[in-house]
This record gives C-alpha cells, structure tokens and sequence, in this order.
C-alpha cells in the first residue's frame, strides 16, 4: 500500500480570521472526525474496499478514511484542497516511523488538478473507487463547484468506477441541526454564503448528474454526534468550519456562548452530548 496525499488548491471561503486553524485542525482530528466512522466503514463495506481497490480520496481532511481504507488493504491518494494543517495531520497518520513500522509510504504534496494527479503516479492504474465524505446538504453553496471537481478527476478513473458522496439527512433525522441553526442566525447578513440550511432529498443526485455520472444507489448511516462535555462538543463543532461566516459577522465568543447554549437541549445526566444524526450516501458510476 502506497498513501499518497495532494495538496489542492481551489477558490474557497477563507476561515475566519479569528480563528487558530492548527487548532481547529487538532479539534477536528481529536474530536470530530470520528462522528463520521460508521459512515466510512458502510461505504467500503459496501463496495467491498479492499486489496483490489486503488482509492482517490477527496477533501480527504486529516486522513481517517484513508487510513481506514489503507487498513483494508486499498492503495490511496488523498487530495486537500483547502487546510495544510489537515494535510499535516493527515501525513502524521499515513506515514510510516519508528513506531508504527510497516511499508513505507510514499507522500508528495503538490498543486492537483487533473493532470498532476497522473503525474503524482504515471504509471498508476485507473482509480476504481473516487469519495468525496465531506457532507453537503447543510450549508447554503456547500455543492458549488463539485460537479466541476467531480467531472475533473473522472477520467483518471475505469469505467463504471464507483463515486461516493455524501450529504445530511432530513433535518427531523439529525438532532444537530438545531445547534446549526445558530449559524445562520448569527451570519445574517451574510446568509447567502456559509449560512446553515435544510438537506433536499436530490440534493446528491443533482450533483452527480452534472458532474456526468450515473447514480447507482445510495443508503442512510446512523451517525451519532457524541461529545464528553459541552466543552468538546463546542470546539468539534466549530472545527467543520461551519461556524466561521457566524465568527465573522459577530465574533468568537459570541459563537461559543449560543452554540453552548443550543447545546444544553442534548446535555445528558452525567454532563455528556448526544446528538442523534443520518447521514446519505449515494453511489455513482462514472460512463
């Protein structure tokens, strides 16, 4: 197993600048990221990710589903377009040292689009499983350019390859929708960009048409946000970046304060957070 990882650069929405992005980086790999295994592990699961699988994963963040897949025998790529201190955390994970002796992995960061993904692996063999885990369905303009990016990276895969993407579920169905809300409560005026909004059910699906693709089934994931305290469950959420049009139209502790609060509605006895979540996933092929 070969881990390679991609630096992208895309246009994007730049954090707040209030915010510490190594440790929002840290929060998400410590404390967030985890929320989204039992997706990870039903998408390879289901497509039978394995020896055999050569993986192109997008906005792969810190690495947990590339090393998930890496654990099962898969050859991965690892493209993130937007966070060096995700990437970072990501080589931490992928690459091999004194303590975690195993094959060693070959990692090279580098503008990637199309062309410079072939040109990381010349001699690769067509990818034949493409994921994009980074949800949509939640933020408004979430999906804009990922039609785009998806049509891109397509030819580097064999035909029928599988194209995996992922979204929120009803609103009714995810407990932590009403802790988003506050985002967009505090971004106004900014609501028409990083402001929180409802799943639509078509939401996958008309992104994997432009993009080209061919839908090929889907499946909902229980995904339980879980948090030891109020205190965590506020940096880990924080750390998706869903927050940071809120930060910048008020300011970070003004965020802090009425997530803390929306947060009371799922403090447990014993001071734990539980949130209830679904997650969609859907399958594409490309032609």
């Amino acid at each position: 197993m070969t881990p390679t990882l991609v630096r992208r650069h895309l246009p994007h929405t730049a954090p707040a600048p209030q915010t510490d992005l190594c440790a929002r980086a840290r929060d998400w790999a410590e404390i967030q990221e985890r929320m989204l295994v039992p997706l990870y592990e039903a998408v390879y699961q289901r497509l039978e990710v394995g020896s055999g699988t050569r993986l192109l994963g997008l906005d792969c963040g810190s690495g947990l589903a590339l090393l998930m897949a890496a654990s099962r025998g898969a050859a991965v790529t690892g493209v993130e377009p937007s966070d060096p201190e995700l990437l970072a955390l990501a080589e931490e994970r992928l690459l091999p040292d004194a303590s975690r002796p195993r094959e060693p992995a070959d990692v090279r960061l580098t503008t990637a689009d199309a062309d410079d993904l072939t040109a990381t692996d010349p001699g690769g063999a067509p990818y034949n499983v493409i994921t994009d885990f980074h949800p949509i369905g939640c933020v408004a303009g979430d999906a804009e350019g990922l039609s785009a990016r998806l049509e891109s990276v397509a030819p580097l895969a064999g035909r029928g390859a599988a194209v995996v993407l992922v979204g929120w579920g009803p609103p009714e169905r995810c407990a932590t929708s009403s802790v988003l809300r506050v985002a967009t409560k505090l971004a106004d005026p900014l609501r028409s960009t990083g402001s929180w909004r409802p799943a639509l059910r078509d939401d996958l699906e008309e992104v994997a048409q432009r993009a080209g693709l061919r839908p090929d089934g889907s499946g909902r994931v229980a995904c339980p946000f879980g948090y030891a305290d109020a205190e965590s469950a506020v940096r880990g959420l924080l750390s998706t970046g869903l927050f940071d049009a809120a930060v910048g139209a008020t300011d970070l502790a003004q965020v802090d304060k009425e997530v803390s609060e929306a947060l009371q509605a799922h403090v447990r006895g014993d001071g734990t957070v539980w949130m209830p979540n679904v997650f969609r996933y859907l399958i594409a092929r490309t032609p």
